[in-house]
């Protein structure tokens, strides 16, 4: 009945319905996205061939994060800056997604994205110790802070100076409990119930937490600290064992991606391996000098006499040839060393000062090492 009525069409997304022809649909995309879209409503998700990458959308950590990636030689492609789509160039498989933070901890764990990187702090609120989310890499070197619980300098706080001080003021009862502004409702209340404090209770805040105590709206605050200069321009403090946990920023994965797709596991392995190079031999120099000598032994053994001259593994020491006379002749030796930005004036003293002449100084981009540590216990992390 319904197939012989002119007036009536088929529905592109339920092909046994119809619909009626004024209210057709107008369809732009392709048949594989219309698939798609009803697999999808008949429950079953498509799997992606493409890997997904979560980076913060705004701000400093947003920022820093671009400037990490670059420095990794994984710049990111973001033609309209309007987009929340982009992509890394040496990367063909993968697609940059941006998203608040939240949301990418919130993406992983939903199987949309299959990494992402945000601070340590975020992943733990809103991850809430899921056994999906897998830390890749937990040191990115940026984002540093501390979530942090924060009570005023004066009044009834004014001789509290530890997180068991607290605790044991007898003002809080069931009745009137500790009230604590904080924006982290996960790891707020657990920290405090970890800790023996029970009568406590939450109000949920974003924003200029600081002003809370001296509003009455709150007695203390959990917040994200810094350099803490700001708690105490609001006269505040932390306290002894108020520490939540440190944070930074952390390359985060799906556990079940990794395991289930063997692209995205090789797609992490590159990355990891382009940060592990890159962030070990940050603040890093390599020292070249030469110095005159009878061997190669007799040379290394005044190196290694020096307490700055080890290197990495050990001074690399080989001959430095030259044509005298006629004769070809290897009177020097060149030695290459990789010291510490702290260390390097006075390991320059110290080649100088056992015969190092035309000593040689510059940075380092990369330390690969032969098998990345962190990657060994990624793979054991998922019993590969």
């Amino acid at each position: 009945m319904f197939a012989s009525n002119p007036n009536l069409t088929k529905c592109p997304f339920f092909p046994t319905r119809y619909v009626p022809i004024s209210r057709s649909f107008h369809i732009t995309c392709s048949v594989s996205q219309l698939q798609s879209a009803a697999e999808v409503v008949n429950g079953r998700v498509p799997e992606r061939n493409e890997i997904r990458l979560g980076l913060p959308s705004k701000g400093r950590m947003a920022a820093d994060t671009l400037d990490l990636l670059k420095d990794c030689q994984l710049s990111v492609k973001h033609v309209n800056p309007r987009q929340y789509v982009a992509q890394i160039p040496q990367l063909s498989d993968l697609e940059v997604w941006f998203q608040r933070p939240k949301d990418i901890v919130r993406k992983l764990l939903s199987g949309d994205l299959d990494l992402g990187i945000a601070g340590f702090d975020t992943v733990s609120e809103y991850g809430q110790g899921n056994e999906d989310l897998i830390i890749v890499h937990d040191a990115l070197d940026y984002g540093d802070c501390r979530l942090s619980l924060a009570i005023p300098k004066y009044g009834i706080f004014e001789n509290i100076n530890s997180l068991k001080d607290l605790a044991q003021m007898p003002q809080w009862t069931e009745e009137k409990p500790l009230r604590v502004a904080t924006g982290f409702t996960y790891l707020g209340p657990k920290f405090m119930k970890e800790n023996g404090l029970n009568h406590v209770s939450f109000s949920t805040a974003d924003g200029a937490l600081e002003a809370a105590p001296a509003m009455g709206i709150a007695d203390a605050i959990l917040d994200l600290v810094s350099s803490g200069i700001t708690l105490k321009e609001n006269n505040l403090k932390e306290i002894e064992g108020g520490v939540v946990l440190r944070s930074q920023a952390v390359l985060v994965a799906s556990k079940r991606s990794l395991i289930q797709r063997k692209s995205a596991l090789d797609t992490t392995h590159e990355i990891l391996e382009r940060l592990e190079a890159h962030l070990r031999a940050e603040g890093q120099f390599t020292v070249t000098a030469n110095m005159r000598g009878s061997s190669a032994e007799e040379v290394a053994e005044r190196v290694l006499s020096q307490p700055s001259l080890s290197g990495l593994q050990g001074p690399t020491i080989s001959p430095v040839f030259c044509k005298r006379d006629g004769q070809i002749s290897s009177d020097y030796y060149a030695i290459v060393i990789c010291v510490p930005k702290k260390a390097l004036y006075k390991s320059v003293q110290q080649l100088r000062a056992i015969g190092g002449s035309g000593v040689l100084v510059s940075p380092l981009t990369y330390i690969f090492d032969e098998e990345t540590p962190r990657w060994r216990e990624l793979l054991s992390a998922l019993g590969l």
